[in-house]
């Protein structure tokens, strides 16, 4: 049976200069999104925020009034798109960058990394991911680690997670 090719719609929304470019990004999801094979076509967004409003929407969405790195809203239990032949919308993937920046700075690598690690995280969010507990934290970082090096980026992520965090 042949593999279908995959068809993902990525729309970037930058309200900060973005320091990938948005050919990195489409490259880098549509990898993702192949290797994790969702079933139907899918859409997404990526908004580069600033620490304000990625704080703003943390406040009002996870009533938490501090500046995070990534929040994952997903689209919700839609099982199929609204109309045939549409892309199922898999929801917002909202990333700081100067969080992001800040942080590849603290753990001594490229912004490209960091950046990667929190979208990649986002997205396996909307896939339905969590990390409740210690294992399936494990899992799920395990999983990021080797998707980014799919598209060609190292992360230590245990240097900077360790497991007894």
């Amino acid at each position: 049976m042949a593999v279908l090719p995959l068809v993902m719609h990525l729309n970037v929304q930058a309200v900060v200069p973005d320091p990938l470019g948005e050919a990195v990004w489409q490259r880098w999801f549509t990898a993702w999104l192949s290797a994790l094979r969702p079933a139907e076509p899918v859409e997404l967004t990526l908004r580069l925020v600033d620490d304000e409003e990625i704080r703003q929407l943390n406040a009002c969405f996870r009533e938490l009034d501090a500046v995070t790195d990534v929040l994952a809203f997903e689209a919700g239990p839609v099982l199929e798109p609204a109309v045939e032949g549409e892309p199922f919308y898999l929801g917002d993937i909202v990333l700081s960058v100067p969080r992001a920046t800040g942080q590849a700075n603290q753990f001594g690598h490229a912004i490209e990394a960091e950046l990667g690690w929190l979208a990649v995280h986002g997205l396996l969010h909307l896939l339905g991911w969590d990390h409740p507990d210690e294992a399936a934290w494990q899992a799920m970082v395990t999983k990021q680690a080797e998707l980014l090096k799919g598209v060609n980026v190292e992360y230590d992520w245990p240097s900077v997670y360790p497991i007894d965090r």
